[in-house]
């Protein structure tokens, strides 16, 4: 229902042919499409296509609204009326920067309800919850970008119905399709019958089984729960290849590969997992320091040696000014001579006070608290009233700097006329703020630099530390910046904050957003269980675990083979526990040959590779998939084979190894 056969400028370069669609529809055994180019619909190119498939083709349309995307399919019945109000679409958007307003959107096709109406929802560019809000009923179901999000809508009682669409540019160059498609529970197929599934989630799924536990993958039929998936088989039996299928099929895909995270050598691996710690300790001394980074920017600004200068002149010029009074003329005795400029407002509290209150409006998670004790008509008062103050006050500085400038021209044609002293100008207020400023930031970089704990937190037994406290020579700032540049000038000041920041200017090579990152040193570590420094084996383990941990921000985890660099207890103490975790929220495929992974994680769903060798020498491979309850998985050809051999064979070396074995470990326990 989301596919593409013309090229737009939204879209990249791609060459449409019906042959190429023809083949999409047959494989993956698809009963209804829908053409929705962005922002344009082709008659005679729809009717061409209706007329060579044997399946339901709907008019549709991908319109780029003001902050999103948003699909709105046809019935086939009034294609003369669609096409003049798609025409009037790609009247409006000609380029891709173009958008339409929903006003517009909505003045065009008026009646939503003649059509299904499907925003990007999960799915970037997404529709925000405003524009959904405001079409309410009108919308039919959210198009999401994943099972993951699919899942997740499924289980939301809040979320829109979701549907997962392949979004296919039908390209003559296309080698294989993407498996994502949406199955609906009805009998006949016509627009009323899919609007009517989709205002129940129970008639929506991702794979034939109509269960909402399971979506399609590849363009095969075959299928991979939603939780936790485990691929078995012998070597070179097709078990990699198809993990990284899966992988090339879906965006934002977290793949953790085969002897990825493996100590290999041991000073690489230091280095590697070095450069892993400081990017880490990068970004929490940026999160830390972030508040000092504002100072040290504003302080930035402030030449203190510039306002002793101005101070000095202005005080030169006083007294010159005073002894020159019996030679004053007409123009040196002009009022405007020597006047005082006036001072512009400071306006940023007032805009920062407003931003909050508009902050307050707009929440909607704690709008009834917040309405509890301010009624939200005071604070649009209030809001209204500041907005006005500001809207005055900045009017007030427009008209003092246009004054202002005109006092200086004036100023000038003065002094030209006469050769008496004319006083400089001084903002008094900005110096003795300047000077404070300095004070307090010298007092605030004294506090920081004294040693201790920022964090002391435990992660699956390992501990990450970090300490603040001052530097404790020029090379530790070298190694913070990463570069080859000296701070043996700035470091004999380092005890003077003020003085530092300023010999930190003069640095060439050194960006002036960084400053803050070298009044105080943070060091950040992994300690093991012990409190030691991790080993090399420890450091593969920890980042094993981080890498899991991070899945969470991905549509779909997949790892290969883990047990090719982690013994037994490991895996199972920790790894599995994490895995099994992230499997309630998101599809995690695992590939393996190690029965505590295998079997011990309890997964799912079961797959199981297989190569097969035919009679003229060709190589086939197979795909058996099942629960690992069912005493048999069964492949795409309908095939069966039994569970409990592959079990045995890929996890446990075969019956009698496994006898052997267990024989073995029952006379060491006697």
């Amino acid at each position: 229902m989301h596919i593409h056969t013309i090229q737009s400028v939204s879209d990249s370069p791609f060459t449409y042919n019906i042959d190429k669609l023809k083949e999409y529809v047959d494989k993956c055994t698809i009963s209804c499409i829908a053409i929705t180019n962005h922002n344009l619909f082709d008659l005679s190119q729809y009717k061409e296509i209706a007329e060579a498939l044997s399946i339901r083709v709907f008019p549709g349309i991908e319109i780029d609204l003001e902050n999103g995307h948003l699909l709105l399919i046809s019935d086939n019945s009034e294609l003369e009326d669609f096409d003049l109000k798609c025409q009037e679409i790609t009247k409006i958007i000609r380029t891709k920067n173009d958008t339409i307003s929903l006003t517009a959107f909505i003045s065009i096709f008026s009646d939503l309800s003649r059509y299904l109406v499907i925003p990007h929802y999960l799915k970037t560019p997404s529709i925000n919850d405003d524009i959904i809000s405001r079409l309410g009923c009108r919308i039919t179901s959210g198009e999401v970008c994943s099972p993951k999000k699919f899942a997740y809508c499924i289980r939301d009682e809040k979320s829109l119905v979701p549907v997962l669409f392949s979004d296919i540019r039908i390209d003559e160059n296309l080698s294989s399709f993407p498996a994502r498609q949406t199955y609906f529970d009805i009998g006949e197929i016509s627009l009323n019958a899919l609007r009517l599934a989709l205002m129940d989630k129970d008639k929506v799924f991702l794979s034939k089984e109509t269960c909402h536990d399971f979506f399609e993958i590849l363009d095969t039929g075959l299928k991979l729960s939603t939780g936790l998936n485990v691929i078995l088989g012998e070597r070179s039996t097709g078990k990699t290849y198809t993990l990284n299928r899966i992988s090339e099929e879906y965006d934002n895909i977290k793949y953790i590969h085969q002897f990825e995270l493996l100590e290999k050598d041991e000073e690489e691996d230091l280095r590697r997992f070095n450069g892993v710690i400081s990017q880490k300790q990068s970004l929490f001394t940026q999160n830390y320091l972030r508040e000092l980074k504002t100072v040290v920017d504003d302080l930035s600004t402030v030449n203190i040696e510039n306002n002793y200068r101005e101070v000095e002149k202005y005080l030169l010029t006083l007294l010159k000014n005073a002894q020159e009074s019996e030679k004053a003329d007409s123009y040196s005795k002009a009022k405007l001579f020597n006047e005082t400029l006036f001072s512009e407002n400071e306006l940023n509290s007032l805009k920062a006070l407003i931003n909050a209150l508009i902050t307050i409006i707009d929440n909607q998670e704690y709008k009834d608290i917040i309405n509890k004790y301010i009624p939200e008509s005071n604070i649009r008062l209030l809001t209204i009233e500041l907005m006005d103050e500001y809207s005055q006050e900045y009017e007030l500085n427009i008209k003092k700097r246009w004054i202002n400038d005109l006092v200086n021209s004036i100023k000038k044609l003065l002094q030209v006329h006469t050769a008496a002293t004319r006083i400089e100008d001084i903002d008094f207020y900005k110096t003795a703020k300047d000077q404070l400023k300095i004070q307090k930031f010298s007092s605030l970089v004294e506090l920081l630099k004294k040693e201790r704990d920022i964090t002391n937190s435990e992660f699956q037994g390992f501990k990450v530390v970090a300490k603040a406290r001052k530097f404790v020579n020029a090379t530790e700032m070298k190694n913070i910046s990463g570069k080859k540049i000296a701070f043996s000038n700035a470091f004999t000041v380092y005890g003077n904050a003020y003085e530092f920041l300023k010999e930190l200017r003069k640095i060439e090579g050194l960006e002036e957003a960084d400053f803050y990152k070298y009044f105080i040193n943070i060091d950040y570590q992994v300690l093991n269980k012990h409190g030691f420094p991790v080993s090399g084996g420890e450091r593969s383990e920890f980042r094993l675990l981080q890498e899991i941990s991070d899945a969470q921000q991905f549509e779909m985890l997949l790892i290969d083979e883990p047990e090719s660099s982690f013994d037994n207890l490991f895996l199972k103490n920790d790894v599995n526990q994490i895995i099994k975790a992230i499997s309630k929220s998101m599809p995690v495929v695992i590939v393996t040959h190690n029965n505590t992974v295998g079997a011990s994680i309890m997964p799912n769903y079961l797959l199981y590779t297989s190569k097969r060798i035919n009679d003229d020498g060709s190589v086939k491979y197979e795909i058996y998939s099942g629960h690992p309850s069912d005493k048999h998985l069964v492949g795409l050809d309908a095939k069966k084979i039994k569970n409990f051999e592959i079990m045995l064979n890929c996890l446990e070396a075969g019956d009698d190894a496994y006898r052997e074995r267990g024989a073995s470990y029952e006379i060491l326990n006697d």
